[in-house]
């Protein structure tokens, strides 16, 4: 946090001690946005006070400080881009935005950010927009504490919460962002923060990583989205501290990786999701001091894998712990505490003194044919997985946990 004040007030360096307010008031010689723009100069700031602009494609080409009074109300009439900045040094504080224009062709959005750097977006209110927030070959944009909200029905007809594409140095912190496609869309971004946002009720995912490197995720709420989180193609992720829960359905997961690498996976929590995490073509992650709760899949790590580690993590009340589709592991569990591990301790040093093998034989059945799901907890799955436990002879035989911890892990 104190980070984030040290970045905002540096906003404020930029500008010489003659600059001037202007105000916006209805019905005065001033009574747009339009016109105070007209009259401002660098590190002027305009000061708008509360009621409704109607105002088409607001440009935002000098750098200027435009405050709301009062959360005045900028309203898209479902047709316009309502602002659009393509200045640098550029402040955007308490408005209301609403009824941004849709379109399927083109990416209206109620804020937009153009070639831009060292803007910040701070308190505002997005609502019934198409985008909401986006940044274009942006750098060091922060959006920080906006809430957004829209009413998207369906992928096709929807666009992305905050979409940021083609960018460096972003801040995403603090914001709440429901009902849109995805609530955060990165594509070509690096070295950025997304941190301590709740992203809830989007219709694809609450998070979409997309081709961009060097990123972290930190401390985010990602619930009840319709596939959860996706990061793709992606290398250098740091994803500590987050929440992952109730992500249901035929296609949904707490977080899919696919095709990344050189990951850091710590401290979250992946409770009731379909998946908790899901890896495929994923190389080098670390997945470190997690939880997994009543989950139906905690992990499911495809043979396409290699070299990731799995450990210190606790696996309760899940379905099943995990899963494969392939023999060959070049994988590694070590040190996590396993629910349904029956081993015993004899030296008393905290590890079982047995190996515990996380893939049941059930699980690969269900995974080749799911309608077998139908004798989950029937007496003979249950002893069909203890045989295999005891001779294995369809589950990998080197995924396994040599250290299996007796007692959950505190973190």
């Amino acid at each position: 946090m104190r980070l984030i004040l040290i970045t905002i007030l540096c906003f404020f360096t930029f500008f010489p001690v003659v600059a001037k307010i202007i105000r916006v008031t209805p019905g005065t010689e001033i009574s747009s946005i339009k016109a105070a723009l007209n009259i401002a100069a660098n590190g002027d700031s305009i000061l708008v006070s509360e009621g409704v602009y109607k105002e088409q494609n607001i440009t935002i080409n000098k750098s200027v400080f435009l405050i709301g009074n009062g959360l005045p109300i900028l309203d898209g009439e479902n047709q316009y881009e309502i602002v659009t900045v393509k200045a640098n040094n550029v402040i955007i504080e308490g408005f209301d935005f609403i009824n941004a224009g849709h379109s399927g062709y083109n990416d209206i959005a109620a804020l937009k950010v153009i070639n831009s750097s060292d803007v910040l977006i701070k308190n505002n209110i997005f609502v019934n927009s198409f985008f909401g927030i986006y940044c274009q070959q942006s750098t060091r944009t922060i959006i920080y504490k906006n809430t957004l909200r829209s009413n998207a029905k369906d992928e096709i007809n929807s666009a992305n919460g905050i979409h940021c594409w083609k960018s460096d140095q972003l801040m995403i912190l603090q914001n709440t962002i429901s009902g849109h496609r995805d609530g955060i869309y990165f594509e070509f971004v690096t070295n950025s923060a997304i941190e301590n946002n709740n992203s809830f009720n989007n219709v694809r995912y609450g998070l979409h990583f997309m081709f961009s490197n060097n990123n972290r995720y930190i401390a985010n709420i990602f619930r009840d989205n319709g596939a959860g989180v996706a990061v793709m193609f992606s290398n250098h992720i740091i994803m500590h501290r987050n929440f992952f829960s109730e992500n249901w359905g035929n296609a949904a997961y707490g977080i899919l990786m696919k095709e990344i690498s050189d990951g850091d996976v710590e401290g979250n929590s992946f409770n009731r999701n379909t998946v908790g995490i899901y890896l495929e073509g994923s190389n080098r992650i670390i997945i470190r001091r997690n939880h997994f709760d009543d989950n139906g899949w905690a992990i499911k790590m495809q043979a396409s894998c290699n070299e990731n580690l799995v450990t210190e993590n606790n696996f309760t009340a899940n379905t099943f712990d995990v899963a494969t589709n392939g023999s060959l592991v070049l994988n590694t569990f070590k040190g996590n505490y396993w629910e349904r591990y029956e081993g015993y301790d004899l030296n008393r040093d905290g590890k079982g003194d047995i190996p515990y093998r996380p893939v049941s034989l059930y699980s690969i059945i269900v995974e080749r044919n799911p309608s077998t799901l139908m004798l989950f907890r029937s007496f003979m799955v249950d002893l069909m997985d203890r045989a295999e436990r005891i001779i294995p002879g369809f589950t990998p035989e080197d995924l396994k946990d040599d250290e299996p911890k007796m007692k959950m892990i505190r973190f």
